[in-house]
């Protein structure tokens, strides 16, 4: 009987404990309408920060995420107690990124129904994500040669 509360234990701490994946959270919504006073040049300029704050928390909710899961996978097999010690959840960065995809979703809306040129928009949190992994995919098979 101990065995399987403790399975249950472990079953429910794996299920919670862990950080989501970035590129698993969901957009949170924001209204278009809080943009609707900005021309072209500020909807850019809003544009591109919000892509540079959103590829930072990529990356640092990615590396908790990639943590959580490493502990979980050395607490499953090696030392449960371990587990215990997993932070787990998501946090403020976790909403932050979600405002921010929802942020940008908004500006782009805002851009559009303004007639701005798309072209000379920023890209977007994920093309600027994919570029840099290209990139280094790239630099990491020139060193492999």
């Amino acid at each position: 009987m101990d065995a399987i509360k403790c399975a249950l234990i472990l079953c429910a701490i794996s299920i919670t404990g862990c950080a989501t994946a970035p590129n698993k959270i969901g957009a949170a919504y924001v209204s278009p309408l809080k943009f609707k006073n900005y021309d072209c040049d500020q909807i850019a300029i809003e544009m591109d920060q919000v892509s540079r704050r959103t590829t930072e928390l990529y990356y640092s909710l990615k590396k908790t995420a990639s943590n959580d899961a490493w502990q979980m996978g050395l607490g499953i097999f090696v030392l449960w107690p371990m587990l215990l010690l997993i932070e787990g959840g998501d946090g403020p960065e976790a909403q932050e990124y979600a405002q921010l995809k929802g942020e940008y979703e908004a500006l782009r809306k805002s851009a559009v129904e303004k007639k701005c040129e798309l072209a000379s928009l920023p890209p977007s949190p994920e093309d600027t994500i994919m570029h840099e992994r290209k990139k280094d995919s790239k630099s990491k098979k020139s060193e492999s040669k």
